[in-house]
């Protein structure tokens, strides 16, 4: 066993920016060694384990699709055997094809929900297989303000992320005598690359708080739920939204 996988380690997929940039320097600063995933972003990956490692952390990063079943088997047995303690599981992979529903082609569909609901499983089965035996360990997944008041021109993403929601929920009622706790956090608008397109100024119209938020304040909320603090929280979802309803 190497030094390094004698600290508690934390996967975060897609955590080569964004929300699963800054979820994956919180994981760091709690303490775990952070295994990064990416799909096709190896350089902003690194850049992860740069801000990580300038902080006094460390970490790795994986490239793998978490939609691809093989791609995936063969990724997180090599992560699991490298590591020997994986506390935490955090399922941000996840993509957004927008398109109205009767114009959108069964291929974005797919694409959408595979990544998100179809990854959480080729993720996530695994690695409670891996936590079980220890009895502790927590998995969150990231949906979104989306997967609960739906929006226009997401119908595959609202379903996959409530599909997110609604598989955590059965699985948190599998493993919760096992020690083991399943949550969600749901965002709303979060500034990360992903809105750059949006209506900002519509969308901060239906904002209680008035403003968008910063992937900081989602990581927070996250490092919480895999934390010891968060005991006897689990099949919850958590809205970081600015207060829509």
């Amino acid at each position: 066993m190497t030094e390094e996988s004698k600290q508690t380690t934390a996967i975060v997929t897609g955590g080569s920016r964004g929300i699963g940039r800054a979820i994956a320097l919180e994981m760091a600063r709690a303490g775990h060694f952070v295994v990064v995933t990416y799909r096709s972003g190896a350089e902003a990956a690194e850049k992860t384990l740069d801000l990580i490692r300038r902080e006094g952390g460390n970490g790795e990063a994986v490239g793998f699709d978490v939609a691809d079943s093989q791609q995936a088997k063969d990724a997180v047995a090599a992560i699991l055997d490298r590591h020997d303690a994986v506390e935490v599981l955090v399922n941000n992979a996840g993509i957004a094809i927008d398109q109205l529903f009767i114009m959108m082609p069964e291929r974005d569909w797919d694409a959408v929900v595979n990544t998100t609901l179809k990854g959480f499983y080729n993720v996530a089965k695994p690695v409670l297989k891996a936590m079980i035996p220890r009895k502790r360990g927590a998995v969150v997944s990231i949906a979104s303000v989306a997967a609960l008041v739906g929006n226009r021109g997401q119908a595959n993403y609202s379903a996959a992320k409530a599909g997110l929601i609604g598989a955590s929920r059965s699985v948190a009622s599998e493993v919760a005598r096992l020690g083991i706790r399943v949550n969600v956090v749901a965002p709303g608008l979060i500034e990360t690359e992903m809105i750059q397109e949006a209506p900002i100024r519509d969308i901060k119209a239906r904002i209680p708080m008035a403003r968008i938020g910063k992937p900081e304040e989602v990581a927070r909320v996250v490092r919480f739920l895999c934390s010891d603090d968060a005991s006897y929280v689990t099949g919850q979802t958590l809205s970081v939204n600015g207060g829509m309803f």
